[in-house]
């Protein structure tokens, strides 16, 4: 099993209905071996944390190449995610 950990710096003002909207849209996408996916803000119990997180579980690195190159992700990446980002950090472990 793959698991993908993406960390976000947001841009000033972003709402939480843009980062429910980022949320919806990511989950509507068809994707088989994907088995898992969360996302939220940082609560706030350290400072200098990064805003908000993507954790997503794969059956395996095809599946996790799959949901990459879908062509819908590649869109909801460019549309809704990157004007609400600023900065973003990206690591795949086996678990």
């Amino acid at each position: 099993m793959i698991e993908t950990i993406l960390l976000f710096t947001l841009r000033p003002g972003v709402t939480d209905e843009q980062i429910e909207a980022l949320r919806a849209a990511l989950a509507a996408i068809p994707s088989e071996g994907r088995c898992n996916m969360r996302l939220g803000r940082d609560i706030g119990l350290v400072d200098g944390a990064m805003d908000l997180a993507i954790v997503t579980d794969y059956d395996d690195e095809d599946a996790y190449r799959r949901w990459f190159g879908h062509p819908e992700h590649a869109r909801v990446r460019a549309d809704v995610l990157a004007p609400l980002i600023e900065r973003r950090e990206r690591c795949q472990i086996r678990i």
